[in-house]
């Protein structure tokens, strides 16, 4: 937009007594895709009387109708996010340190060892996409294995992407990964064979309040020190990521 035409225009408008006269000059010095802004400006500098201006931003009344519905919109959002962070999770009803689990070396153990730590259980698999995670929880487990609990449970649930055998699967981890943290025979995180560990996690008649299911490998579970279930983190959260790290 040219602003010598502009200042031409400003002063043509003067001497223009008819409302209608100076409308139709500024509209043809300012394209129609010119901001609301510089055409209230303008008719602002032209001495336009009120009823002219309110003419202008009645003939953009669909942009700020359209804006107007957006800020609502965002506002819903922002507190809708804000009630569903500080949302206060339910304590557990069936005792966590009751539930045992056998290890990928094929002895049972009780939960009951890892009272008084915070424990991250993952479902994992070999070929997966997100394998690459084990680096990550092996490095949670060196920084954090004082006061958290690291548990892998290998599941064939997803595209059959643990397929092998629990001595396949512990050679693989330490080959790879050098994987410490405590792993566990093969089991089913869903379904008629859910392991009683999985049955735990996603029943809220257990638990207190979760129901979401893992909806593919690497999906975590965290439970506190007090063996309250507290968090439920997507595949997508690495294992470093602020989401866990904060809250550990």
């Amino acid at each position: 937009m040219n602003i010598n035409n502009i200042d031409t225009t400003i002063h043509r408008t003067e001497n223009h007594k008819n409302i209608s006269s100076k409308l139709f000059l500024i509209q043809r010095a300012v394209p129609d895709n010119s901001s609301l802004l510089i055409k209230y400006m303008l008719l602002l500098h032209a001495n336009l009387r009120k009823n002219m201006i309110k003419t202008l931003l009645t003939s953009n009344l669909g942009l700020v109708s359209v804006l107007t519905v957006g800020i609502v919109f965002l506002l819903i959002g922002l507190t809708a996010k804000k009630t569903a962070d500080t949302t206060e999770k339910a304590k557990a009803i069936a005792n966590f340190y009751d539930l045992k689990a056998t290890t990928i070396d094929g002895e049972e153990i009780s939960f009951n060892q890892f009272k008084g730590k915070k424990v991250l259980i993952v479902n994992t698999a070999s070929s997966c996409g997100y394998t690459y995670q084990y680096e990550g929880l092996q490095k949670l487990h060196d920084l954090y294995g004082q006061n958290l609990a690291v548990l892998g449970f290998p599941a064939n649930d997803f595209l059959f992407q643990e397929r092998g055998s629990d001595a396949d699967i512990a050679d693989f981890c330490e080959k790879n990964y050098g994987v410490t943290f405590q792993m566990f025979s093969k089991i089913t995180t869903k379904g008629k064979n859910q392991s009683a560990v999985y049955t735990w996690l996603t029943n809220k008649d257990l638990n207190g309040w979760n129901e979401k299911k893992p909806t593919w490998n690497f999906c975590k579970y965290l439970v506190d020190e007090n063996g309250d279930l507290v968090a439920f983190f997507d595949k997508s959260v690495k294992p470093l990521s602020k989401e866990i790290t904060s809250k550990l």
